[in-house]
């Protein structure tokens, strides 16, 4: 029996892929070095909804309503969102924008001693204007905030997952 070649060729190109270590990201990019995590931020914050969904969906770590309770605790050091005039046109009207923001974090244990250190996290979006569809830019802005705030949290939850934490009780006997 011959086996056909795009067969052939499927075949060889799904050992070549898993042979160099090639992994679809899923569960194992949301595993925190931690069992339990509080979120030191606002119930309705958006950062904290989104890492809530995914640190839920895709890791073991459980999120506590308790500071005291946790073995890590996430905390907000800085959240700025700016938008940037980029260009105008020969009217003096600004024919583009620049979606900016800046996002500090840093991870504590319940003394409050430092396990991760500060990390910053800079994402920007272009997006042209036009005067006589403001509606419509005014809705395309608002998903690329929505888009900014995904792109920013799962930065947030694979920083988290690779970065070793320090153990600060070591740190104290030397």
């Amino acid at each position: 029996m011959r086996v056909p070649f795009r067969v052939f060729l499927a075949l060889i190109l799904a050992a070549v892929v898993a042979g160099c270590g090639f992994q679809l990201r899923g569960t194992l990019s949301g595993n925190l070095p931690y069992k339990t995590l509080y979120i030191a931020l606002p119930e309705t914050a958006d950062v904290r909804i989104w890492m809530q969904r995914y640190i839920g969906a895709t890791g073991q770590t459980k999120i506590v309503d308790n500071a005291k309770d946790a073995e890590a605790v996430f905390q907000q050091i800085n959240d700025s969102r700016n938008k940037i005039i980029l260009s105008v046109n020969t009217q003096g009207r600004v024919r583009e924008y620049r979606l900016q923001l800046n996002y500090g974090f840093r991870v504590v244990n319940a003394k409050g001693q430092e396990l991760v250190g500060p990390n910053e996290i800079t994402l920007s979006r272009d997006i042209t204007y036009d005067d006589s569809t403001v509606l419509a830019k005014d809705l395309e802005e608002g998903l690329l905030w929505r888009d900014m705030n995904n792109d920013l949290v799962n930065q947030i939850v694979r920083r988290l997952s690779l970065i070793k934490p320090k153990n600060p009780d070591l740190e104290e006997d030397e």
